[in-house]
């Protein structure tokens, strides 16, 4: 039987998060260099949940320790790591490679400087929403399913919960605020799951500081109203 989902999390959970990290990306690790997919998960991880780098450090350096046996791999109870391009023979000592890295960027206090995301991972790590956004109303079947942008928009706004909406708009404040050059915006929103273009005479970061502009209308559909007098 598989591993419930509790003890899934506290076994292998930030194990996951690491090796998620390496999704379309080589697993290129050495000892003197992380790969770009880690220097991703430190960069996002560090400015988020910094407290996470240690679970993961132990997670990683227990399971190339102990990888599952046959009864464990029979039982469906450990965790099945994904092709990151490397022979089944190399996964232990890359994955010692991993806490090693982890291990010294938190004894050394090796923060990243912030910076623009650099990995697909990264992305949709920094701007969860925004790729809900992007993904879910404008992908490919956008024209099919509305008229136009603004429609699109409108039935974002009128199906998603409010705190959500502030997420958005923070999100899309944050995006701006990176002040990228507008190819840099174009593979942004195409990271985060855009498959159409902005709509006329809009570029990427016009059309998203237009929709940081809309969104923040709708702060005055929620929350508490303006006190009574006396």
């Amino acid at each position: 039987m598989s591993m419930k989902p509790l003890e899934f999390d506290r076994r292998y959970g930030e194990l996951d998060q690491v090796i998620s990290a390496y999704t379309g990306m080589p697993a290129d690790d050495e000892p003197d260099e992380p790969s770009e997919a880690l220097r991703a998960y430190l960069r996002h991880t560090w400015h988020t949940r910094p407290w996470a780098l240690a679970t993961a450090e132990r997670q990683i350096r227990e399971y190339a320790r102990n990888p599952p046996g046959r009864l464990r791999l029979s039982l469906g109870e450990f965790y099945p790591v994904p092709d990151v391009g490397l022979p089944q023979s190399a996964i232990q000592d890359w994955l010692f490679v991993i806490a090693d890295h982890l291990k010294r960027s938190i004894e050394e206090g090796d923060v990243p400087p912030p910076a623009a995301p650099g990995t697909h991972w990264e992305w949709h790590a920094r701007f969860p929403e925004l790729g809900q956004f992007l993904g879910g109303w404008f992908s490919q079947d956008m024209p099919d399913e509305f008229p136009d942008h603004d429609a699109a928009v409108h039935d974002y706004t009128t199906t998603t919960h409010p705190q959500l909406l502030a997420r958005l708009t923070g999100e899309l404040h944050e995006l701006l605020a990176l002040a990228l050059e507008e190819p840099e915006y174009a593979l942004a929103v195409a990271e985060l799951g855009m498959e159409v273009d902005p709509p006329q005479p809009y570029s990427p970061s016009g059309w998203l500081a237009h929709l940081a502009d809309t969104l923040g209308g709708f702060k005055a559909d929620y929350g508490p109203g303006p006190a009574a007098a006396d």
